[in-house]
C-alpha cells in the first residue's frame, strides 16, 4: 500500500510554468440578479477601508440585511476587525495548501460569519514572490467555483487597495463585476489622489460602454478641514458620511471593538451610512486634473503655485559643460 502523496516535483513544475503565463481579465460571470448589490470600495492603503467596512457590514447585518464582505487587499486586514482581531485563512494559501493535499476546497475552508455577517479573505502572494492582481483574479475564479452567482446575498462588499492600478485590482470596474464603487478617503492630498484615480478608472471604462459608477466618497477621519468635501463636489459625487477623527472611534478600532452597531453611540451614523450605501445610484465621476487637484488645498501647504523651471543641457553635464565641436560642414564662400 503506498501513500497518496502528491508529486511535488510535478507541482513545483506546473506552478512555474503557470508563473509564466500571462493573466488575463476573463472571469468567468453569471447572469447578475437585481436583488443583490456588488459594492466595491476603493481607498488609500491604511484610510480606514476596514475600519468603514466592517461597521457597516455589522450594522447592515442588524438591519436585517444579508450581507457578505470579500477582503480583496493582499494585506488580509479587512476581516480583522470583524472578527476581534483573528486572522481568517484565506482564499490563496487554503487553495494552495488543499491542492499540495490533493483536496477541494470547502466553503467552511474560507468563509466565517459573525453577527450576521459572512466574510472571507482573497490574500495574496509572499512578498517578492507573485503578483496581487494576480491573485485577485485566482480568488475570483474560485469563489466562481464554489457557486458565487448562485448564492444569496442583499449586499456583497469588495475591499480594493485604490494604492494600485493593475488589471487585478481594477477588475471590478473593468469587467462590470460590481453595480458601484465607494470611495474612502480623508482631507489629506494622497487618499484624493487615489480616490481620484479610480474615478479616472471608472470614467475611462464607461467611454469603453462599462456600466459601473461611483456612488459616493465617505469621510473618514474628518478634522472639518474640507478637502474631501470639496473633492466629492468638484467630481460630482455625493459624500455619504463623514466619519469624525475622534480619539474614541481611535481607541475601539485599534481594540478591535465594533461600533456599527444599535448598541453603540456610533449607530446611528452607520445606520445613516448603511441606507445612504443601499440608496446611492452609481453616478459618472468628473476626474480632476493634478492641477486641479492641488487646488483643493492651500497653496502654501502643496506647493501648487511652483513654477518649473526647465533643466538644461549645461546643468545635466555639470563640470563637463563646454562649447562641443560642431559636426557642421562650412563652406566657403565662392
Amino acid at each position: 500500500m503506498t501513500l497518496d502523496i502528491p508529486n511535488l516535483k510535478d507541482f513545483d513544475t506546473r506552478l512555474r510554468e503557470e508563473a509564466h503565463e500571462e493573466p488575463t481579465l476573463e472571469v468567468p460571470q453569471g447572469e447578475p440578479t437585481s436583488k443583490t448589490q456588488i459594492i466595491a470600495i476603493y481607498g488609500k492603503g491604511g484610510i480606514g477601508k476596514s475600519f468603514t467596512l466592517a461597521n457597516l457590514s455589522h450594522m447592515m447585518a442588524e438591519m436585517g440585511k444579508r450581507v457578505l464582505l470579500i477582503g480583496c487587499d493582499p494585506k488580509s486586514d479587512t476581516t480583522s476587525l470583524l472578527f476581534g482581531g483573528k486572522a481568517c485563512p484565506t482564499i490563496i494559501e487554503t487553495s494552495t495548501r488543499k491542492k499540495l493535499a490533493g483536496e477541494e476546497v470547502k466553503i467552511g475552508d474560507v468563509c466565517f460569519k459573525r453577527g450576521g455577517v459572512f466574510a472571507m479573505e482573497l490574500g495574496g502572494p509572499e512578498v517578492g514572490r507573485g503578483c496581487g492582481g494576480r491573485g485577485i483574479i485566482h480568488g475570483f475564479e474560485l469563489l466562481e467555483k464554489l457557486g458565487f452567482h448562485d448564492w444569496d446575498f442583499d449586499y456583497v462588499l469588495l475591499d480594493f487597495l485604490g494604492d494600485v492600478v493593475c488589471g487585478g485590482f481594477g477588475l471590478p470596474i473593468a469587467r462590470d463585476m460590481a453595480q458601484k464603487v465607494i470611495l474612502v478617503a480623508s482631507n489629506d492630498l494622497q487618499s484624493l489622489y487615489v480616490a481620484n484615480n479610480v474615478c479616472s478608472a471608472v470614467e475611462y471604462f464607461r467611454r469603453l460602454g462599462g456600466n459601473v459608477g461611483v456612488a459616493g466618497l465617505v469621510i473618514n477621519k474628518d478634522d472639518g478641514t474640507g478637502e474631501a468635501a470639496a473633492f466629492a463636489e468638484a467630481v460630482k459625487i455625493p459624500v455619504l458620511a463623514a466619519i469624525p477623527q475622534d480619539d474614541d472611534l481611535r481607541k475601539k478600532s485599534a481594540n478591535y471593538q465594533i461600533v456599527g452597531s444599535y448598541e453603540s453611540q456610533w449607530g446611528p451614523l452607520f445606520a445613516d451610512l448603511a441606507s445612504a450605501v443601499g440608496l446611492a445610484p452609481p453616478v459618472r465621476p468628473v476626474p480632476l486634473t493634478q492641477d486641479g487637484l492641488l487646488a483643493l488645498f492651500s497653496a502654501e501647504h502643496t506647493g501648487a503655485d511652483f513654477v518649473l523651471t526647465p533643466a538644461s543641457d549645461a546643468d545635466m553635464r555639470g563640470k563637463f559643460a563646454g562649447a562641443k565641436p560642431s559636426l557642421e560642414v562650412v563652406y566657403d564662400d565662392v
